[in-house]
């Protein structure tokens, strides 16, 4: 595990290491046994007693519990042979309507995706026949990319394991303790000056 200061830099620190997984986690009032993160700030505190390494805790935390959410979305996903990005422009198409229809811009605005990347997401898209790309009815110069049967299909299957994942990565936490959760990381993220 390397973890520096400076710039935030940590190697090899997942959920494994601490030895949980977010759906078993408990509810309880009592705060949890010490984990490996509590280990590196009491060794940081030793060593370098003129830093405060406490935003640590909360920073190492989140970066663990973004890691092992990726995982586990990923392998879910695996299951419809989609990737994360695919599975966001999919998504983003059918929220859009049965086929979408919407421009490359409209749709670059909805995912996080460079334009490049957009692009070769879209091709082999195209090439597994999930969507297809044509002409605006309105203004021949645009081009509208939209679902396929067989694409709207994988979607809505998949949407249903996105979402079944997502409930079961949950910790066991009582409702008002996520809604908390979810405010504070809203508020988090509005911070940044990112979209919550």
């Amino acid at each position: 595990m390397n973890l520096t200061l400076g710039s935030l830099f940590v190697k090899n620190l997942d959920s494994k290491i601490l030895g949980f997984k977010l759906s078993d986690m408990e509810t309880t009032d009592a705060r949890p046994a010490t984990d490996v993160l509590d280990d590196l700030l009491a060794a940081w505190r030793e060593s370098r007693p003129d830093l405060d390494p406490s935003p640590l805790g909360v920073v190492g935390r989140v970066i663990i519990l973004a890691r092992h959410l990726e995982q586990s979305v990923c392998a879910a996903l695996a299951k419809h042979e989609l990737t994360l990005g695919q599975f966001d422009i999919l998504a983003t198409l059918r929220r859009h309507g049965p086929k979408g229809r919407l421009t490359p811009s409209e749709l670059l605005g909805s995912v996080m995706l460079s334009s490049g990347g957009m692009t070769a997401r879209l091709d082999k898209l195209e090439e597994a026949a999930l969507i297809t790309r044509g002409t605006d009815a309105d203004d021949r110069r645009k081009v509208v990319i939209e679902l396929t049967a067989k694409g709207k299909r994988l979607i809505d299957a998949a949407t249903v394991t996105r979402f079944d994942e997502a409930r079961a990565s949950l910790p066991k936490l009582p409702p008002a303790e996520l809604e908390a959760l979810e405010g504070l990381l809203r508020k988090w993220l509005a911070s940044l000056g990112e979209p919550a």
